[in-house]
């Protein structure tokens, strides 16, 4: 879950604002409960507890379910994030203009790829699964989720970069996990990334997520495989690259030759990596976050 310093994400903050409803959240990290387990658990009345699980559910949070149970229909509270990332604003940030540029799940340009694999759009599964003939079929175009087992996926991006604009840095962000038969939470997997050929680092993805639906991911899709991966930002700058804020590799700016009027990005799993778990790229309409690979160019004019 993404945050800001905004009256968008007061919900949030006030949802956290309380012990018992920390409390709650630690119950739920252990196991999905109903209202009168977590009433027992922490000694307060049902209606207590419904009062703080609305709080939790209103931020996001968490989210109810309603299942069949003894004395009739009963609700299930499940954790629905296990990460926030807060972003506070800079004079930097305030300062700064970028160039964006959104590339759908399904735009790639060029890949090789082993089984398991498949892609999906919002509406259908395109083809088969497992086999990659169908990532050449027409309808690839609209997919918004995809996953393989080894090999590389390639995009080419646009750079509107003008003359009189200086690159300060390049962010790509991406929702993705790794790619188990089924799902397994843990299922490390290497994967590594390139632009304009350069290898930019190697991030280990955990493992491939089905323990609760992805918030966007449709209600067709099969709750035994992929649901929702991990927010990761990639930042170039001058003096090296990041990974979600912590030193990726000493890639900067000028060795990706960041002015080319367009890019390629690769997303690969080596065959020769300590760990070969595949990839899952999950586009918006699919997992948590809503997005495709998002490119910013962040730029300084000329005085």
């Amino acid at each position: 879950m993404e945050l800001d310093i905004s009256k968008h994400s007061l919900p949030v903050f006030e949802a956290l604002a309380s012990n018992v409803r920390i409390n709650i959240i630690h119950l739920l990290a252990e196991q999905p409960r109903n209202m009168k387990e977590l009433a027992d658990a922490l000694g307060l009345s049902s209606a207590i507890i419904s009062m703080h699980v609305k709080k939790l559910e209103k931020a996001g949070i968490i989210r109810t379910d309603r299942i069949p149970g003894k004395g009739g229909v009963q609700k299930l509270c499940v954790l629905y994030v296990d990460k926030m990332e807060i972003t506070f604003p800079t004079k930097q940030q305030v300062k700064q203009e970028y160039h964006q540029t959104e590339i759908s799940i399904g735009h790639y340009t060029d890949l090789q790829i082993r089984p398991t694999c498949g892609l999906a759009t919002p509406e259908k599964i395109i083809g088969e699964f497992d086999d990659p003939r169908y990532f050449f079929d027409g309808e690839r175009v609209n997919a918004k989720i995809l996953w393989f087992y080894q090999g590389y996926i390639e995009y080419k991006v646009p750079n509107y970069l003008l003359s009189s604009q200086h690159p300060k840095e390049l962010e790509i962000s991406m929702e993705l996990s790794s790619e188990a038969p089924f799902t397994n939470s843990n299922w490390p997997s290497d994967i590594d990334f390139y632009l304009n050929d350069v290898h930019l680092g190697q991030w280990t993805s955990p493992g491939d997520y089905g323990d609760s639906r992805g918030k966007y991911t449709p209600s067709w899709w099969p709750s035994v495989v992929n649901q929702y991966g991990l927010l990761k930002k990639i930042r170039i700058t001058g003096h090296g690259t990041y990974l979600d804020g912590k030193l990726f590799s000493n890639v900067t700016l000028n060795d990706v030759a960041i002015r080319e009027k367009q890019w390629t990005f690769r997303i690969a799993v080596e065959e020769d990596s300590v760990h070969v778990g595949g990839v899952t790229l999950f586009g918006s309409g699919f997992g948590n976050y809503n997005q495709d690979l998002v490119f910013q160019l962040f730029y300084e004019k000329e005085n």
